[in-house]
């Protein structure tokens, strides 16, 4: 992007001591403190030397001497924005411009000084507010071919932001559906192993309950045993009976027979 659009020519000896005589008169004419106007046009002078040698902190203080002789000094002011801007002081910068924008009457000027404040937008990559910043500085100045070359560049840029945006939220998406994948994958391992583990569980008290009853085997055939002896034990007391009965009916038939004979 072009270098920001210094107005140099303001500091002309001719349009400064007229731009000097309105303020004053404005001055004046409100009933504040006469201004110090030799004070006030030498430190802008020699704040404008230093800002040409690049020396944009020492151009700051006497730009600001300059504001402290004349406080209304929209050259000062500008010309102090312009050097907190190279130093980079993106929001000390802003102020002093937008008091131009808000007070000043000279449309060039604030023109100027709407195109500066574009360039501010833009070194912080705030391009939607750099383009309008941009419009402004065209409409008090359609003629500037620099603000419309920075405007298309603005437009440009911010396009593309807004495109590389819309990848950033698809690939969050996209990274966020493959989290949701991974999670339900997750839960369904997760689901399968408890699964496992309850069917692991069934059949270790499948075979618990099997082998209970075979643990308890030898103690009902025990007792199938007793019970059987039992049995046996009477069935051998009720053949003793039967034979003692048998044995009993022999005796009495020899006796009746031994008595038939001999009768």
């Amino acid at each position: 992007m072009k270098s920001i659009r210094y107005i140099m020519y303001f500091v002309l000896m001719s349009m400064t001591m007229s731009l000097l005589a309105q303020e004053n008169a404005q001055v004046v004419a409100q009933g504040e403190n006469k201004i110090d106007e030799k004070v006030e046009r030498n430190t802008i002078r020699n704040g404008n030397g230093l800002f040409n040698d690049k020396k944009y902190t020492e151009a700051e203080i006497e730009y600001r001497k300059a504001l402290e002789a004349n406080p209304s000094s929209e050259i000062a002011t500008y010309n102090l924005g312009a050097a907190l801007y190279k130093q980079q002081k993106w929001n000390d910068s802003r102020n002093e411009y937008r008091k131009i924008v808000q007070a000043s009457s000279d449309s060039l000027r604030a023109a100027h000084a709407w195109h500066n404040l574009g360039n501010i937008s833009f070194q912080e990559k705030n391009y939607a507010q750099s383009i309008e910043e941009y419009k402004n500085a065209l409409r008090r100045n359609p003629k500037d071919d620099e603000t419309r070359y920075n405007l298309r560049l603005a437009q440009l840029l911010l396009k593309k932001q807004q495109q590389e945006q819309q990848n950033q939220d698809k690939n969050d998406d996209k990274d966020q559906q493959d989290k949701n994948k991974d999670q339900q994958k997750d839960q369904k391992q997760d689901q399968q192993e408890q699964n496992n583990n309850q069917n692991n569980q069934d059949k270790n008290k499948d075979q618990q309950e099997q082998n209970k009853p075979q643990q308890q085997q030898p103690q009902q055939s025990q007792m199938s045993k007793e019970n059987a002896q039992q049995i046996l034990d009477a069935i051998q007391q009720d053949e003793r009976d039967t034979q003692e009965q048998v044995q009993k009916a022999l005796m009495q038939q020899q006796k009746r027979k031994k008595t038939d004979k001999e009768w």
